[in-house]
């Protein structure tokens, strides 16, 4: 998989990389197939959102096209659960696959029903340091399938 373009968080007035997508949970709870198509392989999902953290509250306050009529300025993420991670500082090892690259540190939201619960961060160790065997993990990714091989059994 190709390296993501990043979602944008606005925290304490600043301007963050994320390397969660939150807006894909409000698509599969609501059943719904994301309306964008994508233009490159460096996003898949079509769209590049732009989120802000008030008051421990996450909001999507920005997005290429009108999903959500009504709400001009923002909307409360209250479909999202999960945890954001926020890259910081120099990068320490460019990994061409979604967001896997390594930084200096990674800040991190633990997000509930969109309310920020804990915030963090982690320093982390370059790749040639003996320490760093503890680095970041895959949890998710997309596969599509394929036609089955003749005579292939699936079952």
């Amino acid at each position: 998989m190709t390296a993501q373009v990043s979602e944008t968080l606005v925290y304490e007035g600043k301007k963050l990389s994320m390397c969660a997508e939150p807006l894909g949970d409000y698509f599969a709870l609501a059943g719904l197939a994301p309306p964008f198509e994508w233009t490159s392989t460096a996003l898949w999902r079509g769209y590049v959102g732009t989120w802000e953290i008030v008051h421990d509250r996450l909001y999507l306050i920005g997005i290429n096209g009108r999903l959500f009529p009504g709400f001009p300025e923002r909307v409360f993420a209250h479909w999202y659960s999960g945890t954001i991670r926020v890259p910081e500082g120099k990068l320490l090892e460019y990994i061409h696959m979604g967001y896997a690259s390594l930084y200096e540190r990674d800040r991190y939201f633990e997000v509930e029903k969109g309310l920020v619960r804990r915030a963090w961060v982690k320093e982390n160790e370059s790749p040639g340091d003996e320490e760093s065997a503890e680095r970041h993990e895959v949890h998710a990714f997309t596969t599509f399938a394929r036609p089955p091989e003749e005579g292939e059994d699936r079952s």
